[in-house]
């Protein structure tokens, strides 16, 4: 019996698909891919200026001309072949589509760029009675409004490696009781004052990654230092020595900030990702740390500190003063976290103005970033899941020879518009990272920053 052929999907893409991943025409495997007019013509309106967005729409538009090529007019409207690689065969098309004006049967009103473009698919859906026609957006509403006219739509998926963020590994494994209760064998090693146990990767231990911690409820704490098919290596750690760990001042108030903390001092992790609700102790353990590491150890050279905030990129060209002076006002979050580290000193103001002014920190804007190279520094990003996963692969990217990432966020703020908790770049990073031996992830239980804080994070 002969084996029938799936049917070719044609999908056409959004603007917002473009920016939030300006590769995105090449993930479409065998099918056909049409870029409307009016997404060109977006595209270049959005393509200069200094906004974060300007590049990736400039990318986006570099991607599609490289793809047509010295295509004619003809070829273009037929589908020009999509090469991935310069060795790999052509696989799908892509294709312009020209706005066309509805000559019969409903159509919406031509006065928004999105009518236009589900007006032409409508146009489109009628031509191409045999294809099936997807429009892929990130705009929900702009879905909505496609369906109601009668055009599929669908969110694009391509960078989303989880359905639900409670799937996301949280940097420890808490077991009830007596972690070795569960364990049947075990080979303990002294070596250089530190204990090892290994295990045999069974009864759960599957689920481990590099780098993760293990936790009980008799005070046994454990870190994944080496893992394999066969074998998990832990090391036994103290947990009075985690909770006594100290960080220019700062002392952490649970486990949880512990396990943060020791990953922060580590100088052989050179990406830590903390995530949690707000108040958890995320910025306030990152500073701690950073100033820590350049000041006392003299580990790095200079505190890189920027963050993503909606409106940043078109606000930040309006303020008055340097590129640090206008960044203060969005990076109010460290230098609230300095205040904090020494209120207990006899004038707070004196001692912040003094750490700003002796150590190496700089605010950056997310603008600057791009093409940078920052050796020997420890950058700090705050607010991560408001960045796309290619705008998180442009700055961790920066990090130089001798430099560590700092990745701070709570997936339940977020601000940009078109991300999800399962879209956000936090995400996407904590997913392909869990098995990076020189990162480490901690999602922070808890919020220690009030009683009020507590109570607003768990009722409202």
């Amino acid at each position: 019996m002969a084996v029938l052929k799936a049917r070719k999907k044609v999908y056409v893409l959004d603007t917002n698909v473009l920016i939030h991943d300006p590769s995105a025409i090449l993930n479409f495997e065998e099918h056909q891919v049409i870029i409307p007019m009016t997404v060109l013509e977006e595209l270049d309106k959005l393509k200069t200026g200094k906004q974060t967005i300007a590049a990736d729409c400039r990318q986006a538009i570099r991607t599609i001309d490289h793809l047509l090529g010295d295509a004619t007019p003809k070829q273009i409207e037929k589908g020009v072949p999509i090469k991935r690689g310069e060795k790999s065969d052509p696989l799908g098309t892509i294709s312009i589509l020209m706005n066309t004006e509805s000559k019969s049967g409903p159509h919406l009103p031509d006065n928004l760029n999105d009518n236009k473009i589900i007006n032409s698919l409508a146009n489109l859906q009628s031509v191409l009675k045999d294809r099936q026609i997807i429009l892929v957006s990130k705009d929900i509403n702009m879905r909505l409004k496609a369906r109601g006219f009668g055009v599929e739509a669908q969110d694009y998926h391509n960078d989303q490696l989880v359905e639900d963020i409670t799937l996301l590994p949280a940097g420890y494994t808490e077991y009830p009781k007596s972690f070795w209760d569960t364990i049947d064998k075990v080979e303990t090693i002294q070596r250089e004052s530190i204990t090892e146990h290994i295990l045999r990767r069974s009864n759960g231990l599957e689920q481990l990654h590099i780098n993760e911690f293990v936790i009980d409820e008799q005070g046994f704490i454990g870190r994944v230092t080496e893992i394999n098919e066969d074998q998990v290596i832990l090391e036994d750690l103290s947990q009075m020595d985690l909770l006594n760990q100290e960080a220019w001042g700062l002392v952490p108030r649970d486990i949880y900030q512990a396990l943060a903390l020791h990953l922060l001092l580590d100088p052989d992790i050179h990406l830590v990702n903390l995530t949690g609700a707000a108040g958890s102790g995320k910025t306030i353990l990152a500073l701690a740390a950073a100033i820590e590491m350049t000041v006392a150890s003299k580990r790095y050279k200079r505190i890189i500190a920027t963050r993503s905030t909606q409106g940043l990129d078109e606000d930040i060209g309006f303020l008055p003063g340097t590129e640090t002076e206008k960044m203060e006002p969005w990076l109010g979050a460290i230098t609230d976290n300095l205040e904090a580290l020494h209120e207990d000193d006899e004038n707070m103001h004196s001692s912040v103005n003094y750490i700003l002014d002796k150590v190496p920190i700089q605010f950056k804007s997310m603008n600057y970033i791009r093409g940078r190279s920052f050796q020997h520094s420890l950058i700090l990003i705050d607010e991560c899941q408001n960045l796309t996963p290619h705008q998180i692969k442009t700055i961790i990217t920066r990090a130089g020879n001798g430099s560590k990432v700092i990745c701070l966020g709570n997936l339940a703020q977020i601000d940009t518009p078109y991300l999800s908790p399962q879209s956000s770049g936090l995400t996407y990073m904590t997913e392909r990272f869990k098995a990076f031996p020189y990162g480490g992830h901690i999602n922070l239980k808890g919020v220690p920053r009030s009683l009020l804080a507590e109570y607003a994070e768990a009722n409202l």
